[in-house]
Order: structure tokens, then sequence, then C-alpha cells
């Protein structure tokens, strides 16, 4: 394969199963009460919500907590649910992950015992009946990819990579999706056209944050959705946060401060949903989750 910046950038022609070209997501919700406060704010503003995703992991949330969380999407009409794994170097004794030059480490997994505790982290959430994961690890996602093809996790579940691993070139997202990767967080600070050649490499859905937080960036690019969606089909558009803190790990003595960024991100979200109103509105959406009672 040759791999080309393509100038001007094609229209992609790629597409969830379900024949959509985007999606929304809302990243960093950290429990069942920032899910509760999405799905209550999605409500209220008329926002689409595909996907939620967390970020503290999986090992800080009680096996209530994870359960409550799976019946609350499952009460939402299915609102994809995803957990990040909890091990991670960030979260360990050594201090490399915080150098200046050992910050390549981002949240990848230190010696065989981490690699175990992921996975046993993996089987519990999935035990519970989540459906999807979060991981930042090539080691694991390789892993995970076998057990898939072996039996050992079940063949549908969604691996997600996250953007502490992303993929800059298309080389490199075409090896996470051999791996195993079924969506593909890829760096918000690429070109249009070097998008264009991600998408020409892999057929995975690509996720990507529209505002970035401020550690990955800060990056907001609402002007531009019409165009990711166009040459990056199919695609989870995410809305991070700027200007607000880094909450990971997070748990209830930052509840307030939690739920408060998970509404606010939602708001976010409409802002982008009215983007593509006035400026793609024949772009085609996935089918809306549909609610269920009060969920």
């Amino acid at each position: 394969m040759t791999y080309l910046d393509p100038i001007p950038a094609p229209t992609s022609a790629k597409r969830f199963a379900d024949g959509g070209q985007y999606r929304i997501e809302i990243p960093s919700t950290e429990g069942p009460g920032c899910l509760g406060a999405v799905l209550k704010e999605a409500w209220t503003r008329q926002v689409p919500v595909h996907r939620v995703s967390q970020g503290s992991g999986i090992m800080l949330l009680t096996d209530e907590e994870i359960t409550q969380m799976v019946q609350q999407c499952v009460a939402a009409g299915g609102v994809e649910l995803n957990l990040f794994v909890g091990p991670r170097a960030t979260f360990d004794i050594g201090a490399q992950a915080y150098s200046p030059a050992g910050k390549t480490l981002g949240l990848s997994l230190r010696g065989g015992d981490q690699l175990r505790f992921a996975i046993e982290d993996v089987q519990r959430a999935v035990q519970l009946g989540v459906k999807s994961i979060l991981v930042s690890d090539l080691g694991l996602l390789k892993v995970m990819g076998e057990m898939k093809r072996s039996g050992d996790l079940p063949p549908e579940l969604i691996i997600k990579t996250s953007v502490m691993i992303a993929p800059a070139n298309p080389a490199s997202a075409r090896l996470q999706e051999d791996l195993g990767a079924t969506t593909l967080n890829i760096p918000s600070d690429l070109t249009i056209p070097q998008i264009a050649s991600i998408r020409a490499a892999v057929d995975a859905p690509i996720d990507f944050y529209v505002e970035a937080p401020d550690n990955i960036g800060g990056f907001i690019r609402y002007y531009e959705i019409p165009e990711l969606i166009r040459v990056a089909a199919p695609i989870y558009l995410k809305y991070g946060l700027r200007n607000s803190p880094d909450i990971y790990p997070c748990g209830t003595h930052l509840e307030n401060t939690a739920v408060a960024l998970s509404r606010e991100r939602v708001r976010r979200a409409q802002i982008g949903m009215e983007m593509i109103r006035r400026a793609a509105p024949d772009a085609v959406m996935s089918p809306v989750p549909v609610r269920q009672g009060n969920a």
C-alpha cells in the first residue's frame, strides 16, 4: 500500500453498519452520577448521544457502580458504555512516565503483573455486562484481540484505543486495527489530508476530539466538523473540554465538579450539532438510541 496525504482530501464512502457517517461521544463520564447527568442534559437539550466513555479506570468503580451504569445505558435505549482499563504507568510506582523524555510511555502497562491486572479488569467489566473497553497499551490490545478470536472474550466486544496511543499515520493506524482495535482514537491535531490518509488505510471507525482537553493540546475544531465527517466517516465526534481540570482518577470527592463538566460537554455537543445543521445538513447520523421511561 502507498501511504499519501491526499490533496484535495477525498470523500469517504465508508459508513457505520447502520449507514451513518457520524456518531456523538461524550468522554470522561466517570460514574453513575456523571452518566445520569449526561443522559438528563442530552434529553433536555435534545442532543443525540451514541457513546459515553470513562477515563479513571474499571478498577476504580465498584461492582454496583458498573452495574448501575450498564442499566442506565440500557434504559437510555442502548447507549454504548465504554470503560477504560484501570492499571497504567501513571498510576504505578515508576517515575519515568512523568519525566520529559518518558512521557512517550503514556498510559502503557508496566510489566507482566500489570498486564495481568489489566486483563482481570477487562474480564470483570465484561462479566458485569460491559460491551466496550478502552485500551491504552499495544500489548494489551494484542492479547485482547487474541482472546476474542479464541473465545475467551466475546467476539462482539468493542475494543477502543485511547488517544494516549493515538496513531498519527496510516501504517500505525493499520497496525492497531490488525491487532484487534475496532475503533481508533487518532490525534486531534492532524490536518484533513492526514486524516484522509488514515481513513484510506483502515475500516474501523475513527474517534476524534472536536474539542480536545488542555492536556492533549486543547484544540477546538467546530468549524471543521463538516469536513471531518466528509473525509473521516465513519467517525465518532468527541467533545472534550478546554479550560477544565484533569480529574483522573475521579471519585465521590470530585463528583460535583465531574458532573458539572459532564453537563458542559453535552452543551458543547449541542453546539456541534447546530454546526452540522447549518453547514452539513445532508450528513447522515447513525440512528439515535431511544430513551425508555425516565432514564
